[in-house]
């Protein structure tokens, strides 16, 4: 059974577009970091593959609104993901899975490379075809699952 929380007030929170709201973010270098998806109109340069809600021992990431993870982007999330966990304290990562349907096999391979190096990894959110994806590789004892709810 999944747990449910609710994350209200200010403890998670969307990074914004306009440039003065990034100045908190760890990923603003302004690398490309992965060609953007014809079919979703993106901008050329994207340095918001990640995004980083809450930074500290609990540390929420996700991933922009995208509907599936870009594959091509593999790269570009561990090497946002390891400078991450390199300059912040950090015991449990999260995800937030939200509006998230599938996940590539690519990214599955690096929630387990990454659990490694966390204590606890928590997927929230993650879609049933995600659940399912993870019980039929056996992947699922490795992360702790919850259903959260945003306050606005």
């Amino acid at each position: 059974m999944a747990d449910t929380a609710d994350l209200s007030g200010d403890s998670v929170h969307e990074k914004s577009s306009d440039s003065s709201a990034n100045s908190g973010s760890i990923f603003d270098d302004g690398e490309t970091a992965c060609p953007p998806s014809k079919a979703r109109q993106k901008p050329a340069v994207r340095n918001d593959v990640l995004q980083v809600y809450q930074t500290g021992a609990l540390t929420v990431v996700g991933f922009g609104g995208q509907d599936v993870p870009d594959e091509v982007c593999i790269a570009s999330y561990r090497e946002q993901l390891r400078k991450l966990l390199e300059d912040n304290t950090c015991s449990v990562l999260a995800f937030d899975c939200s509006g998230v349907k599938l996940m590539p096999s690519g990214m599955l391979g690096l929630l387990t490379t990454l659990r490694k190096q966390v204590d606890r990894i928590e997927l929230y959110n993650p879609s049933e075809d995600i659940q399912q994806v993870l019980r039929l590789t056996n992947l699922l004892p490795m992360f702790e699952v919850k259903s959260i709810t945003v306050a606005s």
